[in-house]
């Protein structure tokens, strides 16, 4: 009786400790790996319409098949919980064991391919909003989570890149101009009922907030603002792929074999004062394939990956990060890379398993402020993806929903 009391009281102090915080994405241990979350489209940040399938896979690189479960906590538009009970969001029970996983096959690196689809026997989603996915170990232990977004298609959204006006950043920052044309769904109050959440590249730290109409055309709520819409256009990703576990291509420079097979990346450089060049990239993301098998979730190999990028004063003593989707846009020690005093390179080698993958260098100086493009530079015709939800809270509603979806790529951009 006592120990029960104890769990009860234990659960009461964790509900009450994460009523009112931000929910923000975990990263995994480093024994988890490959974190592939999507929809039905190949963008491993799953935004669907109610009812669609979201789809979960990720690697464990003990092996063991330890028990792994998961939770999904729905999320208002500033990503603290909602007010919304579990059974009011689910249709179900979550906290239910991944019981869909196997064991690599054929691989040096061993590890055990865990695969969750949502919805399932066990649980359905009932409302839209923001939402995120928790996984635990059979300790109850947090590994990692996810957010993701369910919407409604009630409302259009139409949107357009331009260039800036602002003459400071003319040739590096992009805006976007969109509009909201709700058709027959009325809106008393759009100012007080209808919120925005603008996202570049599907990177949520850099997303942009708060946004209000600019005017209204009729019932259509027109957003044409220049700096409050506005992003740097970055620069195209670098990329790789290992797919073909044996053959050097145009970004792999030699190829080893040791205790795994060793890519050495062709040293990358600074791009920053070099004029654009466009070649096609996915804005960040990355695809798991392989060559030598025809599961790729079980039969890609994990490689070791060398990264180097020559040390130049532009750097002075900021940290260095390798960045992307395939890390979660982690600024891990993992992730971190060093100098080396023989080659003058910073330097790091990563553990991934086979596939192309899209990459880049930020850097992080002692006061924690994080320069995306340092090393890239910035472009507007950089080509990038920008994404736009629509959120809906009328006069007495519990949550947020999510009533509309508009996409827009910086391929047209306009003056």
């Amino acid at each position: 009786m006592r120990l029960f009391l104890k769990q009860i009281s234990l659960s009461i102090l964790c509900l009450q400790s994460m009523i009112g915080q931000v929910q923000k994405e975990k990263n995994p241990p480093d024994h988890i790996k490959s974190i592939v979350f999507r929809g039905p489209t190949d963008d491993q940040f799953p935004v669907v319409q109610i009812g669609e399938t979201i789809k979960l896979e990720f690697d464990d690189l003990l092996a063991n098949e330890q028990d792994y479960y998961y939770k999904i906590i729905h999320c208002d538009y500033d990503w603290t919980p909602s007010d919304l009970l579990k059974s009011q969001y689910l249709d179900g029970i979550d906290n239910q064991r991944i019981i869909n996983y196997e064991n690599s096959y054929t691989t040096l690196e061993t590890y055990s391919n865990y695969q969750l689809t949502i919805p399932n026997e066990n649980v359905r989603l009932k409302v839209t909003g923001n939402f995120l996915i928790e996984i635990y170990n059979n300790s109850y232990e947090l590994q990692f989570s996810r957010r993701f977004i369910v919407y409604k298609d009630i409302v259009k959204v139409g949107a357009e890149v331009k260039r800036s006006r602002d003459f400071n950043f003319l040739n590096e920052k992009q805006v976007v101009h969109f509009r909201i044309n709700p058709g027959n769904f009325q809106l008393v109050n759009p100012k007080q009922e209808v919120k925005v959440a603008l996202i570049q590249n599907n990177h949520w730290d850099n997303a942009i907030y708060d946004i209000k109409p600019q005017f209204t055309l009729g019932s259509e709520l027109v957003y044409r603002y220049d700096q409050e819409t506005a992003f740097f256009g970055g620069n195209e990703y670098l990329l790789f792929d290992t797919s073909d576990l044996r053959a050097p291509s145009s970004q792999i420079a030699r190829i080893e074999m040791g205790d795994l097979y060793n890519h050495y990346l062709f040293s990358d450089d600074f791009r920053a004062n070099e004029p654009y060049t466009y070649f096609p990239d996915i804005n960040g993301d990355f695809v798991i394939r392989t060559l030598q098998g025809d599961d790729a979730s079980r039969e890609a190999e994990y490689t070791k990956v060398h990264f180097s990028l020559p040390y130049t004063e532009v750097l002075g003593l900021d940290d260095v990060y390798i960045f992307g989707k395939f890390n979660n846009y982690d600024l891990s020690e993992e992730n971190k890379m060093l100098y080396n005093p023989e080659t003058g390179m910073m330097e790091a080698t990563l553990v991934l398993k086979q596939g192309f993958y899209n990459y880049k260098y930020v850097t992080k100086n002692d006061a924690g402020e994080i320069n995306l493009n340092i090393v890239g530079g910035n472009f507007h015709f950089t080509e990038n993806n920008y994404l736009i939800l629509v959120y809906y809270r009328n006069f007495g509603d519990l949550y947020d929903s999510i009533i509309g979806v508009g996409s827009t790529n910086s391929r047209t951009i306009s003056n």
